[in-house]
């Protein structure tokens, strides 16, 4: 037939090996709409042939590959007319394809049969399951040419001299999408349940990507393995997906794929919280998961630990509100690995990027439950306060109070007072890391003390007894910061004992507290003892 002569002629062009990635892309694409063409005409069936007499004929096309994209092509047109089952095909094509390892070349060509036969595959509800086969076989096919492509990709950085590694490594970047497909292909097969993802797909694909041993393909097909199946299928497989990601290279970004993988699960659980089985506790196999591969990974940056660690945070506000306990963990274990590092004499965990996950670890509590009550109980947050430097300390001071204020919070024991006040420590008092107060801007310092000041207004217990003990262990704190400090907090303070002085007497008068003269008189006369010690 003339038509595949002249098809096989063009597709000769495809041999080339002086194209880059990119203009090899160009003149495929220009091959592909016009095999396109060809395989319309030959479907049409006007040449007046059996499929399976042309699917004999190309075999005998001169070159390897005008033979295989031809093969592809009358193939595609074979399953179709349902001359032969779809699986056998298949089969044999995938197979077939074996006669081109040069990277390039192969990866095209095999790219070439994935888009042909791609609405052919048999599959639940496909016109081409029973006789063609079941889903099984489509997943195979998908699987082996996976297999294939994603060798042929890696294989391409070793071709060449080392000093076209940094070229190299962009023109596989340029491809990576032609082996990401058939990941995306495989999500799309609607026999697949979670069954099938968690005993067949998964730990084929997983073992492909961690024995191929590169970076570049491991980063990108862990990333799409988690961006292309359903968030079911992904709650199934959690401790595989994890377990698999401390076997990766080092080289390779294991943060941002734990990332992508927590916030896509955390987004999950908040819209669809029914579907999570209550003995899955996602939290807790993440946390489990990632000690280990920081554990594995001695030198991953801290910035990264962190970032890791904020996710999680994230992830136990989001699917867990109310366990406290998880919180706590995550910055606990913050904290011992901050630890760990300043026993070993290194500031890494004093560069920007750490300290700005070191302030997400404070701050994300804070927007989150707006009650700084609740923050109160987390045991380690003071601890992890330590790491920062004053100025960003006093940043997070700052917000903590804005949090009282904005948020009305009463805090009205005398241990919630103290630990608060604590706190906020560096807003009350002098730090040896502080700057020279000359270099202090004035304004600044008077609207940071009025804040303070304005804290005072949330103390509050209807227990007077409970409510001295609170004034007590705030003048206590104020006291401590100094005469510039004092003139700004102790004021406030004064005014609230005068007014807790009347609120009695109302109580007295109205019945609400019963007194004594001889109790009241007692009372009466600490309180005001407390202001005349407060003003002197």
């Amino acid at each position: 037939m003339d038509a595949l002569k002249h098809a096989s002629n063009m597709i000769s062009e495809l041999r080339t090996s002086l194209l880059s990635p990119k203009t090899y892309y160009s003149l495929y694409m220009t091959v592909f709409d016009h095999l396109r063409h060809l395989e319309i005409y030959l479907y049409e069936e006007k040449h007046g042939k059996k499929m399976s007499e042309l699917y004999e004929l190309v075999q005998y096309a001169g070159n390897i590959l005008p033979r295989l994209y031809l093969l592809a092509t009358v193939g595609s047109v074979y399953i179709k007319s349902n001359e032969a089952p779809a699986k056998d095909v298949l089969r044999d094509l995938v197979e077939m394809c074996r006669g081109v390892q040069h990277p390039t070349r192969g990866l095209f060509l095999r790219n070439y049969l994935s888009e042909m036969t791609k609405d052919k595959l048999p599959d639940s509800g496909s016109p081409y399951e029973g006789k063609g086969g079941d889903v099984k076989d489509g997943l195979d096919f998908i699987l082996l040419n996976f297999t294939e492509m994603n060798k042929l990709w890696v294989r391409m950085q070793h071709q060449g001299p080392v000093r076209d590694k940094e070229r190299r490594e962009n023109e596989r970047l340029e491809l990576r999408i032609l082996v990401g497909k058939n990941l995306s292909r495989m999500s799309q097969l609607e026999g697949i349940d979670v069954a099938m993802y968690t005993e067949s797909v998964l730990p084929r694909v997983l073992e492909q990507i961690i024995n191929c041993k590169d970076r570049i393909a491991q980063q990108y097909l862990m990333e799409v393995l988690i961006q292309v199946f359903p968030d079911e299928f992904h709650l199934a497989t959690l401790e595989q997906v994890l377990a698999a990601c401390g076997q990766l290279l080092t080289g390779v970004d294991v943060k941002a794929i734990i990332v992508s993988l927590i916030d896509r699960l955390a987004q999950f659980a908040v819209k669809s919280p029914d579907t999570i089985p209550n003995e899955v506790d996602i939290f807790n196999t993440f946390f489990l998961h990632v000690g280990k591969v920081i554990d594995q990974r001695p030198n991953m940056e801290v910035h990264d630990v962190l970032s890791l660690e904020v996710s999680l945070l994230n992830l136990s506000l989001k699917c867990y509100p109310q366990k406290l306990e998880y919180v706590d963990k995550v910055i606990g274990f913050c904290v011992s690995y901050l630890s760990g590092l300043k026993s070993k004499e290194t500031t890494d965990y004093t560069k920007p990027v750490a300290v700005k996950q070191i302030v997400n670890l404070l701050t994300v509590p804070i927007d989150n439950y707006k009650n700084v009550l609740t923050l109160l109980k987390i045991s380690a947050y003071p601890q992890l306060q330590e790491y920062l430097s004053y100025t960003t300390r006093k940043k997070v001071s700052v917000d903590l109070v804005k949090n009282v204020i904005e948020n009305g919070t009463i805090i009205g024991e005398p241990d919630q007072a103290e630990k608060f006040l604590a706190l906020i420590q560096t807003l009350i008092e002098d730090s040896p890391d502080q700057p020279d107060r000359s270099d202090v801007d004035p304004e600044d310092f008077q609207e940071e003390q009025n804040m303070v000041a304005s804290v005072v207004n949330m103390f509050d217990n209807d227990d007077p007894g409970k409510l001295y003990k609170i004034y007590l262990t705030a003048r206590k704190a104020f006291i401590a910061g100094g005469q510039d400090r004092m003139k700004h907090t102790l004021f406030p303070l004064i005014f609230r004992a005068l007014r807790l002085v009347t609120k009695i007497k109302d109580q007295r008068s109205d019945g609400t507290l019963t007194l004594d003269d001889d109790d009241w008189g007692k009372i009466g006369k600490k309180l005001f003892q407390f202001v005349h010690d407060t003003i002197s």
